[in-house]
């Protein structure tokens, strides 16, 4: 055996997307971090749940510019460009390339850390050391840093340490939550295995094993959904344990889950109620995947009030998206639906303080054991919001050992700089403003070869019968004043609208009524029509048009995209069987769905110019659509004409670094791992091809350039200062799409 001592800035326990996220963050920031895991893949191949089911910050039936920034969404669109298809082991070396890109990160694979040094009394520890088995090598690793990250999901570390936390569920009155128990119990949510099946294109005979469960003799078929067809994640609903002991009735459970999947697969292949005589296992999970456990004590506990409220937290450092989702105890035999939904109308916030310890010092933690109450829990769980929880976890961690502080005193003397770095990084946080001193273009003017002022879409692929509301969200800024539809009427009809604002700038449901207006349409087909519809709000925000339902008029849908555009229908039925889930449909996020018409918008003109897309907003200090798309588009490129945005200064500036963020639609739906195929390795709208000019002794030169680009965000550090008092990012090439489009630019001195 070999005794080793590791020392480093940060220690992270947990290699799955929260670890992962934690430590590429704080090394990026200077810091010398060790990332230990006791699976021996980053990813999570041995783990069936993470395996395939990387669920992310979304709202229900719809991603409304929610999908993650940051790290996450880096990983997102390199899986899209590589992996396409989703398959599970190529996202796995995305995972583990991320960090081996990374020189400060020490990793330690296949390695289970069991003890933990901590002193001090119960109100305020200080975790020493942790202590790790390496199996394979038969290595005994002692890890001494200034913080550590528990990333661990079921929370191993801090509770080693004497950190507080709770199992179970709180009871109502602690929180005032009313989906909460009325007296505290121990109950949690079950664990889940999945599993894999293909066409072997030929007959294939199973045989279950003896300890296969007889599911003709339960619920299960009369309460789930059984297809043949169905990949393993569609058995979500495959879960038990929650009236046990999920750690340490652990390989209980999993014997359990083992005899419910043969069991179901036996049914499938013996019954002769389905066509699967050449289907075949191709995986079953080993592992299982735990939903939840330790829940740790922090400065700020989450509640279900806070979720539902979409509370502005001043100390935000990320955002979540997912409906609260809890599931029965009783799980696969539980006779009541196999999950129930409560949705907020839009995204909501994460606090800062939700992520550190209230009584170990140097404490943070990131995932499903963050300080949120069981109700809470149920949508922060999710793995892509745990991996940006991880990122806001792991530069605050950063920033700790820079200042030498713990992570209350840097909440309570230096949120706002822990709030701008993870702007600059890009990170996904909602509502913050780029206030970062040192970016030389908040103080620039900007200026363009062209920008989109009319807000349009004129080219028709089909036509959509308006057999339901349908609905049109549009940026208005300043003002809209009238809008035109190109429908068909099979008869002499009238056609109304409602114009509504959304409530809040990160929401995209119709929550006031603004203006109203009916027109009379002829019969006839592909006619614009004019609906007087007029609304001048106090400041730039979303329009969300209802167009009513009208069973003799169709209208035309594009297959050309707008950004800033998004179009609805209502009504339609929620994505899993009802038999499955059970949603409030009240609730305007599930009333509203718009997976028919995503990047398919509907025809219309705005006939009131728009200054939405301006120059300026590429330095507006936004860097995600907010109340708005907060992002400068060009006009149409025609003919291979370039498009330029222009910063100037009215004095000489060095630059020595360029960061550019560009429109990679955060609308898309990326996560392919289980569920989804988006037809795109690259997202058209990001720039392929483009350049980086500054202007000096009258002259235009090339300080910088990207070629074949599919990426977000790029940083070009300059060949040593180049001083200027005008700077270009010229755009020659999309990956498709018909503008340049860029969210934010920045420039500094170092």
């Amino acid at each position: 055996m070999k005794h080793e001592v590791v020392e480093s800035d940060i220690t992270v326990v947990g290699g799955g997307l929260a670890g992962v996220c934690a430590a590429v963050a704080a090394a990026r920031l200077g810091q010398s971090v060790s990332l230990v895991q006791n699976r021996p893949v980053l990813g999570g191949n041995s783990s069936s749940e993470v395996r395939v089911w990387v669920c992310g910050a979304t709202a229900h039936g719809t991603h409304r510019y929610a999908r993650e920034t940051g790290i996450m969404g880096e990983m997102f669109i390199e899986n899209q460009f590589r992996n396409i298809d989703g398959n599970p082991y190529i996202w796995d070396l995305v995972v583990l390339e991320t960090v081996l890109a990374e020189p400060n990160i020490r990793l330690f694979l296949n390695t289970d850390v069991h003890e933990a040094e901590a002193d001090g009394d119960g109100e305020n520890r200080t975790i020493r050391s942790v202590t790790g088995w390496m199996m394979g090598s038969e290595r005994k690793i002692r890890f001494e840093s200034k913080l550590f990250l528990d990333c661990t999901g079921d929370g191993l570390i801090g509770f080693m340490a004497g950190a507080k936390y709770r199992i179970g569920r709180e009871a109502r009155h602690e929180y005032n939550e009313d989906w909460a128990p009325l007296a505290a119990d121990d109950i949690t949510l079950g664990s889940t295995l999945l599993f894999y099946t293909k066409d072997a294109g030929h007959p294939v005979k199973y045989v279950p094993p003896r300890f296969a469960k007889d599911i003709a003799q339960t619920t299960i078929p009369m309460k789930r959904v059984i297809r043949s067809g169905d990949n393993g994640c569609a058995y979500w609903w495959i879960e038990w344990g929650g009236e046990l002991d999920t750690v340490h009735d652990n390989e209980r459970i999993r014997d359990e889950l083992w005899s419910v999947i043969y069991g179901i697969w036996d049914y499938i292949k013996n019954s002769g109620k389905f066509d699967a005589d050449n289907m075949t296992l191709e995986w079953v999970g080993a592992l299982p995947g735990k939903r939840e456990y330790r829940r740790f004590v922090g400065d700020y506990v989450l509640n279900q009030n806070d979720i539902v409220a979409q509370r502005l937290f001043d100390d935000r450092v990320a955002f979540g998206g997912w409906s609260i989702d809890l599931h029965p105890p009783q799980g696969v035999y539980s006779t009541e639906s196999g999950s129930k939904h409560m949705h907020m109308d839009g995204n909501y916030h994460i606090p800062f303080r939700s992520l550190y310890s209230v009584n170990v010092a140097n404490l943070l933690f990131a995932g499903r054991n963050i300080s949120a109450t069981h109700v809470a829990f149920g949508t922060t769980r999710v793995m892509a919001t745990c991996a940006i929880m991880g990122e806001a976890a792991g530069t605050g961690a950063a920033l700790c050992v820079q200042k030498g502080v713990t992570p209350r005193e840097l909440h309570a003397r230096h949120m706002r700089e822990l709030q701008q770095v993870l702007l600059r990084q890009d990170a996904s946080v909602l509502g913050l403003r780029n206030e970062d001193p040192d970016d030389l273009a908040r103080a620039a003017a900007a200026i363009a070869s062209s920008t989109l002022t009319r807000l349009a879409v004129e080219h028709s692929a089909e036509t959509f019968p308006l057999a339901s509301d349908v609905g049109l969200l549009v940026p208005v800024e300043p003002a809209l004043d009238g809008l035109e539809l190109l429908i068909d009427a099979a008869a002499d009809t009238e056609l109304a609208a409602e114009l509504w604002s959304t409530g809040r700038p990160e929401n995209y449901v119709p929550h006031t009524l603004q203006a109203s207006a009916a027109v009379k349409v002829a019969k006839g087909e592909k006619q614009w029509v004019r609906l007087n519809l007029s609304w001048r709000p106090d400041t730039a925000q979303n329009a969300f048009i209802v167009i009513k339902a009208n069973a003799s008029v169709a209208i035309h849908v594009s297959d050309r995209p707008l950004t800033g555009v998004l179009c609805f229908q209502k009504g339609a039925e929620p994505l899993a069987a009802k038999e499955l889930e059970n949603h409030r449909l009240e609730q305007p996020v599930v009333q509203w769905s718009m997976r028919r018409f995503v990047r398919r918008p509907f025809c219309f003109r705005v006939t009131s110019p728009t200054e939405a897309f301006a120059p300026a907003k590429a330095i507006d200090g936004y860097h995600r659509p907010y109340g708005g798309p907060h992002m400068w588009s060009s006009a149409e490129m025609a003919d291979g004409r370039p498009e330029w945005l222009e910063l100037s200064w009215p004095r000489p500036v060095a630059v020595r670094t360029v960061q550019v963020t560009f429109n990679d639609d955060v609308n898309e739906d990326l996560i392919n791992l289980h569920h989804h195929r988006t037809p795109f390795e690259v997202i058209p709208e990001l720039a392929r091809d483009y350049r980086i000019e500054a202007y000096a002794g009258g002259l235009w030169t090339t300080v910088a350039e990207g070629r074949s680009n599919y990426k977000r965000r790029r940083i070009h550090n300059l060949d040593g200062s180049v001083v200027t008092d005008r700077l270009r990012l010229v755009i020659e090439s999309t990956n498709g799409g018909s503008r340049a489009e860029v969210v934010e630019i920045r420039a500094y001195e170092k």
